[in-house]
């Protein structure tokens, strides 16, 4: 009987220590109409784990090359913006939109790690640079380059409130159709950001 009791308070503590250093669960969403499962972190990249859809791949993959242009567009204001407030958005989106792009990548990473497991190449979907909403065609992108001043404040302006504008449509698509948690918490946040920032935007006036 001793030794019985010693093997149960044995395993109960082992239990608890898992919990307590464990990674907190994972909630992997269904269907839509269907509730959510939660899952154990140590089920993720077995037989439980499901494979992000292709929605939420080529929303990934589309918003890395959209949230680039929003950096190169950024980068130009330090030498050829005039009015404060322009620098200083830009300068606020290049160093948002940089780590979300470095999240972003690092996703793909895991989800080609895991994915060869379940049947899948790991390969990302092709990224249709035209199809994007709100992407500066290269002669846009041209003319703000060769912009100063005040003209360039106002190309700007018009071009990265377009810029947002497209984001966030992406972004809302991606909630409707996306299944993984991680992306949909990306979009959320991609929203929410940009949603403000266009309304700092058209708030500035440029004379």
């Amino acid at each position: 009987m001793r030794i019985l009791f010693v093997a149960a308070v044995v395993a109960f503590l082992a239990a608890c220590t898992s919990q307590s250093e464990g990674a907190p669960p994972v909630i992997v969403p269904k269907g839509p109409g269907e509730q959510a499962e939660t899952m154990d972190p140590g089920d993720v990249g077995t037989d439980r784990w499901v494979a992000p859809g292709e929605a939420d791949l080529k929303y990934v993959a589309s918003m890395i090359v959209h949230h680039r242009q929003a950096l190169e567009m950024s980068s130009l204001a330090p030498d050829r913006a005039s009015n404060e407030t322009v620098k200083g958005l830009a300068s606020r989106i290049y160093d948002t939109q940089g780590p979300e792009i470095d999240a972003m990548e690092q996703w793909q990473r895991q989800f080609a790690e895991k994915a060869p497991a379940h049947g899948h190449d790991g390969t990302l979907p092709h990224v249709d640079h035209d199809s994007m909403p709100g992407m500066a065609t290269p002669e846009q992108l041209a003319a703000l380059k060769a912009a100063r001043g005040a003209d360039f404040d106002r190309l700007f302006l018009q071009l990265m409130i377009a810029h947002h504008e497209g984001a966030v449509k992406m972004a809302v698509d991606l909630l409707s159709t996306g299944t993984d948690v991680r992306v949909e918490e990306m979009a959320n946040d991609v929203v929410a950001s940009q949603s403000d920032e266009i309304a700092r935007m058209k708030a500035i006036v440029i004379p």
